[in-house]
């Protein structure tokens, strides 16, 4: 005999899971054209919802899930803070988890939200292609993913335009008279990191530069790996690096500074997430300021509106960031008669 399970009444009912699990918990907030609808499809199927389920479910019906990749970046901390401001206007509690970019520990933490039945969960996936959200979509648990996607996941995004950011911040170098633009990447497996490094390719190829696979050094999203990445650049002898995000913004200067490289006057920097004084580097650095508190009060309106139990097409919310030019890498003066060398080949 198959088992009937909620998703198989979503289908039938034209809904998602999380209105099916709405009806079945009596949630007043669920229209009764839709109530009618999913009663008729578990009549239809004889689906049987599991009373131990059911029971967490109504524990836990305010809590959200919040599971982000690195709970040391503060660029999470404002993204948070957005997340609960928003969730808590609506009477809902957040419990944050930190999956240390480790797909193990994720795991764990997904396999906690769906056994404790939560009401929804906003996700920063460890990976693009290998982060599984099945026990929670097919628990009718809504999922809204932040910072990075989920490669042909039919869920809610939010996400800054990476791609137009580190492309602004490439052509910013550029009009500085750099040519030798080292990248410092964030990890390629994720959404955040790949957007990252075809924006900084884009900048290069609207200037006329070529693409050179040797000013490019994977630092993992950690400070470690961004001192080894900056490292490993500066043997190439470039005249700008461009940081992908800010904690390895952190390792790039303490590389810098071990060996008495001056930035703009050795070299031009650029960082991306525009926490500096935050994490103790100096203010003057030119960097990339994402709207995070923007990013975490989205993705919690979004969670919240699935877990009342509204059915629409998966929305993809993309905000913009802005470049804040600062000290580190203005290497060309401003002035009336002054301009940025043309681009060469």
């Amino acid at each position: 005999m198959t088992t009937v399970t909620i998703r198989d009444v979503a289908r039938l009912a034209g809904v998602s899971p999380a209105t099916v699990s709405r009806v079945l918990n009596t949630s007043e907030s669920v229209s009764t054209e839709l109530k009618e609808r999913v009663l008729s499809a578990v009549a239809a199927t004889g689906y049987r919802p599991n009373s131990q389920a059911r029971g967490l479910r109504t524990r836990a019906t305010t809590v959200l899930g919040v599971i982000i990749s690195d709970i040391t970046n503060p660029f999470f901390t404002s993204m948070v803070r957005g997340a609960e401001d928003a969730a808590s206007q609506m009477g809902y509690s957040v419990v944050l988890a930190n999956a240390d970019e480790d797909l193990d520990k994720e795991r764990r933490y997904l396999e906690v939200a769906a056994a404790e039945q939560m009401a929804g969960v906003l996700l920063s996936p460890a990976s693009a292609t290998k982060t599984r959200i099945d026990l929670l979509t097919t628990r009718g648990i809504p999922v809204v993913t932040i910072d990075r996607q989920l490669k042909g996941a039919q869920v809610d995004r939010v996400v800054v335009n990476n791609h137009r950011a580190a492309k602004e911040a490439t052509l910013h170098l550029v009009e500085q008279g750099c040519r030798r633009i080292g990248f410092v990447a964030g990890r390629s497996d994720t959404t955040t990191g790949a957007r990252r490094l075809a924006g900084y390719r884009a900048g290069l190829r609207e200037a006329g530069l070529p693409f050179d696979p040797d000013l490019v050094a994977d630092g993992g999203f950690r400070i470690d790996g961004g001192r080894a990445a900056t490292e490993r650049l500066l043997a190439r002898a470039p005249d700008a690096l461009f940081v992908a995000n800010n904690l390895m913004t952190i390792g790039a200067v303490s590389a810098l500074d071990a060996k008495g490289i001056a930035f703009p006057g050795d070299l031009a920097l650029v960082g991306f997430d525009d926490v500096m004084p935050a994490l103790g580097l100096r203010s003057e650095i030119t960097a990339v300021s994402q709207p995070t508190y923007e990013i975490g009060r989205g993705a919690a309106d979004l969670l919240l509106r699935r877990v009342r139990g509204e059915d629409f097409p998966p929305r993809d919310l993309t905000l913009e960031a802005t470049l804040h030019i600062r000290a580190s890498s203005l290497r060309v003066q401003p002035g009336p008669m002054s301009a940025a060398p043309p681009p060469t080949g």
